[in-house]
């Protein structure tokens, strides 16, 4: 990305030293704006780098919409599945910053202590297991 910002820069800057030695640019027929009076050069070298950005974004951007548009079902299924235990889990504990990060076990339980120095925790309801 820097490197093509540079020669972006680059670009431009060669762009507007040919400019202010040449005759003003014959603008084309398929041009979106006209030109106003007194357009500056940084202001058509901004427009040109921003419209370079977003040409190279573009694919980019497709992409990401593709892969959006294929997790979107298996996202809505997680969110289905998890999200009831998971807001059974929230609801057990008070703060999550009175607790230490998690710990894999040999046996691959995964245990969450609470911290030494965290205040005595009251819960509102009795404890109980969750059905995952």
């Amino acid at each position: 990305m820097k490197k093509l910002i540079l020669a972006s820069v680059l670009a431009l800057t060669a762009v507007a030293a040919v400019a202010q030695i040449s005759d003003p640019p014959v603008e084309s027929p398929d041009a979106v704006e006209e030109q106003r009076p007194g357009r500056s050069l940084m202001e058509e070298g901004a427009k040109l780098l921003l419209r370079g950005l977003l040409s190279e974004a573009e694919p980019a951007m497709r992409d990401l919409q593709e892969f959006a548009d294929q997790m979107g079902p298996a996202m809505k299924s997680l969110t289905d599945q998890m999200g009831p235990a998971l807001a059974d889990i929230m609801a057990m504990i008070d703060d999550i910053k009175n607790y230490s990060g998690p710990e894999l076990l040999p046996n691959g339980d995964i245990i969450i202590r609470r911290a030494p120095d965290a205040p005595k925790f009251v819960p509102s309801d009795p404890p109980r297991e969750i059905d995952l």
